[in-house]
């Protein structure tokens, strides 16, 4: 029996944050939500441990999904990101090509295989 996947699923937007984690729940993973870039790094800086990290890149309150994965990695090397935005990746400042980017509208099955797959090959290079 596996062990189930803790992820922590960051987006601004109530309906679609409660809609996705409800998703994520069912699938079998534990969740944890935060609104923004802030509540993002004080759980990641915390006890808690998450396998992968879901976040919208415009985030408010100062912090960007771009930024927090980018301290995320720095806090947890081994953690999995994966940017979500409504701008194709060529709109947005770089992001590393290392981290999966699914742009909005997405369906929920794009954002579970890109998940999964993501998980997959951290767990291929031993994170």
């Amino acid at each position: 029996m596996s062990v189930a996947r803790s992820i922590l699923f960051v987006e601004d937007e109530v309906p679609l944050r409660e809609m996705v984690v409800e998703a994520l729940q069912d699938a079998g993973y534990h969740v944890q939500a935060a609104e923004d870039g802030i509540q993002a790094l004080e759980l990641i800086s915390g006890a808690a441990h998450f396998d992968a990290m879901i976040t919208d890149v415009s985030m408010p309150n100062g912090v960007s999904g771009i930024e927090l994965a980018r301290k995320a990695k720095e806090t947890r090397p081994g953690l999995v990101v994966v940017l979500v935005s409504g701008f194709a990746r060529g709109q947005l400042p770089p992001v590393p090509h290392a981290i999966p980017f699914l742009p909005k509208p997405y369906r929920l099955g794009e954002l579970m295989t890109v998940l999964q797959e993501s998980l997959d090959d951290g767990d291929r290079a031993g994170n």
